[in-house]
């Protein structure tokens, strides 16, 4: 059985239904916190157990039967998420679990001004030492970031934010896809080649690419590290977090996710979506 986490979000949801275009739902088993959100996947006949990465004897349940799991990273930072995923890989060996999947990314560094780069790293670390076979999947930056980047800039005619640099902007669609192939038909051993789209985009080509989409002028305003930092936390969002995104920056523009690599081209069988596309989907009437 192949056991998804996480699977009430966005990258788990998409991967069960890729997964449920593979094999059998009966085959599928899904460990989220709150099975009332999955109630669609229970009526496919996918199992649905309800399982917390701060709870070892739930992930112990959810992870009954299974040869595959998936882990889906935690949303936490720092010390917590590291113990979050320490729990589910501890417990999915204790479950007799074959292979052990990872959700990475394209920047995982111990040396990343990204907190989540970091945190990647050390998850990878721990896989690396488990002694139980595992693929960690370097995903590419979500494109999904870029369409939260923009914000009201459509509505207001400025995109401000710091000074970044070019990002392969990745759609989840793709990467679930991805990560389904991966679990059901392609064997990636360790830690993968980055997957991403083919092309880069900084926040300045971002804007220009919404611009044609919506017809509405977007300007690119740069804007200091501190003034953004100020901006996030007057509008409510924790001194934590708002140095994450000032680190994210700083990532972009020292090149961290400014990679491509034809990885995820040839195990999707074609050419990625395009960063155009996702703009074009979410956008839509917007304008």
């Amino acid at each position: 059985m192949i056991i998804v986490t996480g699977a009430s979000g966005q990258l788990g949801r998409m991967v069960v239904k890729q997964l449920l275009e593979r094999v059998p739902a009966g085959q599928i088993g899904v460990s989220v916190r709150d099975a009332n959100k999955v109630k669609e996947l229970q009526e496919r006949g996918v199992r649905v157990r309800e399982g917390d990465y701060n709870d070892e004897e739930s992930l112990a349940y959810a992870f009954e039967g299974a040869s595959q799991v998936l882990i889906v990273s935690s949303n936490s930072l720092g010390e917590e998420a590291f113990q979050h995923h320490r729990t589910a890989i501890e417990t999915a060996i204790k479950s007799g679990v074959q292979r052990i999947y990872y959700t990475s990314q394209m920047g995982s560094s111990g040396e990343s001004s990204f907190p989540p780069m970091v945190d990647h790293a050390a998850t990878e670390r721990l896989l690396q030492a488990s002694g139980r076979a595992f693929t960690s999947l370097r995903n590419g930056f979500y494109a999904g970031s870029a369409i939260m980047m923009l914000g009201d800039a459509i509505q207001t005619g400025i995109l401000a934010a710091p000074e970044d640099g070019p990002v392969a902007w990745t759609a989840h669609s793709d990467l679930a896809e991805a990560a389904a192939i991966a679990m059901t038909e392609v064997t990636l051993e360790g830690i993968t080649p980055i997957l991403t789209a083919s092309e880069t985009f900084d926040l300045a080509g971002i804007a220009a690419l919404a611009s044609k989409v919506t017809g509405c002028p977007i300007k690119r305003v740069v804007i200091s590290d501190e003034e953004y930092r100020t901006g996030l936390i007057a509008h409510g969002l924790p001194e934590e977090r708002a140095d994450m995104f000032v680190g994210l920056f700083q990532a972009m523009r020292n090149g961290e996710f400014a990679r491509t690599d034809d990885t995820l081209a040839r195990l999707l069988g074609r050419e990625p979506i395009g960063m155009k596309e996702v703009l074009r989907a979410s956008l839509a009437g917007r304008s």
